[in-house]
């Protein structure tokens, strides 16, 4: 019965980037299923990242964790710093001795977004540090953390990021954020190629248009008014709970069969259809579907949740 209700009992995950939104979502979904769950982040009671949201830090992620039926482990990480990513997988290892699932979702890098802009008119400090935050930063944490996972058959690596493959044939936002939101996708490529030989999976995953807490702030509402937004922005009618994306990386890692998804490109939706789960609300939001229908007719929102 425990297998049952706790498919991932005894399962170690990291959560890269597990202070709020996606990130958070994860980790609790994870230790819903049982798992014992590291969550990091450079937001702490006593300390404030860039970002500057002082409401969400990684000890509260883990106590979501603890309580959901896992067991949630906060330890505060910069994954641009190579010597604290090591001490970090040095402390997974001396204390469980494994490392079942890795979670890259750090980014942070949305008060860098300079929208509608070109290139040459973008600040370049800014630019080049969305690409620390969304793309070396996996890079760092993937190097470091994978000789633990491959010690054990069965590892899964997820790249979180904005967009699946095909919907990213289209130009996202301006030029350093295409870039540290394409990367993912490749890396996660590359990593299913390394990965395949040692009986390890690697995929890419984006959420669709993600009720983050500072999402909801930007919009003025919160998750529990948040169709209140609908009049002003029409498309957020389609937006999904951080739970749907959290649930989707459960399903991804208690499934013995999730080889089938090495190297591919998956998005919230999409998964939800394959494994049945559901939003908190008990819908099933295709974002990605919904978007790109909307760019060539006027779509129905009821038709895509």
């Amino acid at each position: 019965m425990e297998t049952e209700t706790k498919p991932l009992s005894g399962r170690i995950a990291l959560v890269a980037g597990a202070t709020r939104g996606a990130g958070r979502a994860i980790a609790v979904e994870l230790g819903t299923a049982g798992a014992t769950v590291y969550v990091t982040g450079r937001t702490t009671r006593e300390k404030v990242s860039e970002v500057g949201r002082t409401t969400e830090t990684i000890e509260q992620t883990a106590e979501l964790v603890t309580a959901a039926g896992g067991e949630g482990i906060a330890v505060p990480t910069d994954h641009l710093e190579i010597e604290e990513v090591r001490a970090l997988v040095e402390r997974i290892d001396k204390e469980q001795g494994r490392l079942d699932i890795l979670v890259n979702d750090v980014w942070g890098g949305e008060h860098l977004i300079e929208f509608g802009k070109k290139v040459w008119e973008t600040d370049l400090t800014g630019g080049l540090r969305m690409l620390e935050l969304g793309v070396k930063t996996h890079a760092i944490t993937s190097r470091l953390a994978l000789p633990l996972l491959i010690r054990h058959p069965g590892g899964l690596v997820v790249e979180m990021t904005d967009g699946t493959t095909e919907y990213n044939t289209r130009f996202r936002n301006n030029f350093f954020y295409d870039l540290a939101k394409c990367a993912p996708l490749r890396m996660a490529f590359a990593l299913a190629h390394d990965l395949e030989s040692v009986g390890g999976t690697a995929v890419a995953l984006t959420p669709g248009w993600l009720r983050s807490e500072q999402m909801l702030a930007a919009f003025e509402v919160t998750e529990e008014n948040w169709r209140d937004a609908i009049e002003r922005i029409p498309g957020f009618a389609i937006a999904e709970s951080p739970v749907y994306v959290g649930r989707a990386v459960a399903a991804l890692a208690a499934d013995p069969d999730r080889a089938r998804w090495n190297g591919r490109s998956l998005d919230s939706g999409r998964l939800a259809r394959e494994y049945g789960f559901t939003d908190a609300d008990g819908s099933q939001p295709d974002a990605w579907g919904f978007m790109i229908a909307d760019e060539t007719g006027a779509p129905d929102v009821a038709d895509y949740r």
